[in-house]
């Protein structure tokens, strides 16, 4: 066990706590509540006397958001070796609760209050830090924690830029995808950091915390692809929507954009990534945008851990939950069991609902008749009888003038062939009295139209097709429970190799060409960890081709090799099968509370619906159209003409209306990442991104690689 001096004192160091690039964290023996920080040999010159500065300001009792320098640690000959922080316990970083996955694992309980909740502190904390006349520099995702009930803390501060005297203790490192536009491609040992700097990187923490993880430069770019070094260098802020024009680039797929948030907090974020670094926010700034925006959420009414902006107008969540199969804030109480049901008073309200009459045609529209045929025919017929009379004197004309002259009997022919063709046509066309009772019938189904509206009949039958869609599920749910049970027992070996995949993340992976900032991109566009990887996800990723995809197929397939199912029934089959049946229950709760309720309303309903004919008989509009029918239909009678048949409906059903679906079985441990169909509309392979079929097993039909058994990826159907 090593020891170390710390003042007068001689200690041992504890426990391996971390380890960086620039040394290690170890606890201190006897000293709870204390950690030290041990250099590398190659660094201990180099970071000496601005520790030593640190610890000579007294900058540790300033704050206890901020793990400073308190004491310096030599070895027995008095040599440098590092120094004595706080230890920070209990806390995670960032991007633990930022990451989707990785949230759900170290905070299963957060929502989206508690990311902003978080962000406001990450705020304060960074505020507070500047208070002390210092600048971070190196702001970025490792150097903040957050704990359980999201306060924050900030370690590294001995990396921070430290001004004593007169002397400058520069801050020398920094991470390419906090780095501001100004600083890339520059020497950061050599520029003196500012506060606008330290403000990009709370900015890109904040957008981390509120976007799901994604980066703010991580999008898709019309033209040649580029780093994202390259596009914040050039000010590409995929989000924006003032500079579409100028940045060329667009959101991933499936994040959130800046319209679904307030318009004043949407420009904080323009602000913030914009083209002038004394725009940006201020850490005061940030805590009083956060602050509105927590104020101003709304709460989803199906699912009770969703808040969203309300500037959305709607639940961005459950939308998302339908793209990708992913709820980033499940309700964890919906797996709690025995919850109450009431199938019989449930089935009984169905009987009555499917009993239930609405009013037909035939019911609101009394029948009409007309004695006597319209002006219009009479008109028409009393010009054709002129006309018969015409031709007979024609005719009769021309007999006399053969008589009287037949020299010229052509003339006369001529006559008598034009008084006969006059004198047949006699009869009155049907086909305008036709058209004008087509125009009546689609005037009367105006009315009716008008008329149901004006009652209220539609909004009834749109309740109605509510409850029939409710009522199918309702009848459905035990066999799509019994169905699920049997594809989550199916799926059990790739559940449990998508968990243990999970385990590994992108984040920590040391791969030759993958630093942070393409890591940044990868988790922005979805690939957070070793259960992410497929080729084809990958090289859907700005930057990455056949090269870094290999790589990254490569890392996976190492970690899946060592791999080894567990046929043994544990607790987390316990686990996911009690999820599964809780998440049914409730969805059954909540189809009998609809149900219910439904036949509430339809009762309510029933005494206007009943007085629906005797209002439509006193209807003026309704029955002047009625009037106007029945009496082109007399007319068509008159002529001999067959009557078209009438199309009025009562077309007051509801559209068309998606059955509510039963919650699938859950993915407790990760969903498997959602795949592009291919050509033949099958999916692809989680693991390797080749086609499937469709197969069967012991527990029913699944996709299962077209490689097996070369390869053995599966997924539900």
């Amino acid at each position: 066990m090593q020891e170390i001096v710390i003042g007068k004192d001689r200690v041992s160091v504890a426990n391996l706590i971390g380890k960086g690039g620039e040394g290690e964290v170890y606890a201190i023996k006897g000293r709870s509540g204390q950690a030290v920080k041990i250099y590398n040999a190659n660094l201990r010159s180099k970071r000496e006397s601005k520790v030593r500065a640190m610890v000579g300001e007294g900058l540790a009792v300033k704050t206890d958001l901020i793990a400073y320098p308190g004491e310096v640690v030599t070895d027995q000959r008095g040599n440098f070796l590092g120094f004595v922080m706080r230890l920070v316990s209990g806390y995670r970083p960032l991007h633990e609760l930022y990451s989707p996955k990785s949230r759900m694992r170290h905070f299963p309980k957060a929502d989206y209050r508690f990311l902003i909740h978080a962000a406001i502190n990450v705020a304060r904390a960074v505020g507070t830090f500047h208070q002390t006349g210092c600048v971070i520099g190196d702001l970025n995702h490792s150097g903040i924690l957050v704990a359980p009930d999201a306060t924050v803390a900030l370690i590294d501060a001995d990396s921070f830029q430290f001004h004593l005297n007169g002397t400058s203790y520069p801050c020398v490192v920094g991470v390419p995808d906090f780095t501001p536009p100004e600083l890339h491609g520059k020497n950061l040992a050599s520029v003196e950091r500012t506060i606008a700097h330290d403000n990009f990187g709370l900015a890109v923490a904040i957008f981390h915390l509120l976007f799901m993880g994604k980066h703010p430069y991580a999008g898709i770019r019309k033209g040649p692809e580029t780093s994202m070094g390259e596009d914040i260098a050039q000010n590409r802020f995929a989000y924006s929507q003032l500079r579409q024009a100028q940045t060329q680039t667009k959101p991933p797929p499936g994040a959130l954009t800046l319209d679904l948030f307030p318009a004043p907090f949407s420009k904080t974020f323009e602000d913030a990534f914009g083209l002038s670094a004394g725009a940006r926010p201020s850490a005061l700034d940030w805590i009083h945008a956060l602050s509105k925006l927590e104020g101003s959420l709304s709460r989803c009414s199906k699912v009770k851990t969703h808040y969203y902006p309300s500037a959305a107008k709607g639940c961005v969540w459950c939308k998302l939950t339908a793209k990708s199969g992913l709820d980033m804030f499940p309700d964890l109480s919906a797996v709690t069991p025995n919850i109450p049901t009431d199938a019989k008073g449930t089935e009984q309200a169905i009987r009555e609902i499917l009993a239930f009459r609405f009013p037909t045609v035939g019911d609101l529209l009394p029948a009409v008749s007309v004695r006597s045929t319209s002006p219009a025919l009479t008109e028409a017929k009393s010009g054709k009888r002129g006309r018969a009379l015409l031709g007979l004197l024609m005719m009769g004309g021309a007999v006399a003038g053969f008589i009287y002259a037949a020299p010229v009997f052509y003339i006369w022919i001529g006559l008598a062939i034009w008084g006969w063709s006059t004198f047949n046509d006699r009869e009155v066309p049907s086909s305008p009295f036709v058209q004008t009772y087509k125009d009546a019938d689609e005037k009367v189904q105006r009315e009716l139209n008008a008329f149901v509206q004006r009652n209220g009949l539609t909004e009834v039958v749109k309740v109605r097709g509510d409850l029939d869609a409710a009522i199918a599920a309702y009848k459905g749910h035990d066999d799509a429970l019994a169905r699920e049970v049997m594809i989550l027992k199916s799926n059990r070996e790739s559940r449990q190799r998508q968990a243990y995949l999970d385990r590994f993340s992108v984040r920590r992976a040391n791969i030759s060409g993958i630093g942070p900032a393409k890591t940044a991109t990868l988790i922005s566009f979805g690939i957070e960890t070793a259960g992410d990887v497929n080729r084809s996800a990958v090289l859907r990723v700005p930057g990455f081709g056949d090269v870094m995809t290999g790589k990254l197929v490569a890392w996976r397939r190492s970690h899946e090799s060592r791999f080894k199912y567990d046929r043994t029934p544990n607790a987390q089959d316990v686990a996911d099968e009690r999820a599964l049946r809780g998440r049914f229950a409730a969805e059954k709760a909540k189809l009998e509370s609809t149900i219910r309720n439904g036949l509430g309303t339809l009762r309510n309903a029933r005494a206007k619906l009943d007085s629906l004919p005797a209002r439509a008989k006193s209807d003026r509009a309704l029955s002047e159209a009625l009037n106007a029918r029945a009496q082109a239909e007399r007319d068509l009678k008159e002529l001999g003409a067959s009557v078209p048949a009438s199309t009025v409906a009562l077309t007051v059903t509801a559209p068309p209306r998606p059955v509510p679906q039963p919650p699938k079985a859950p993915r407790v441990a990760a969903p498997p990442p959602r795949q592009k169909a291919g050509v033949s509309g099958n999916p692809s392979c989680p693991r390797c991104g080749s086609a499937m079929r469709r197969r069967s097993g012991r527990y029913g039909q699944f996709w299962g690689c077209s490689r097996y058994p070369r390869c053995k990826g599966t997924r539900n159907i």
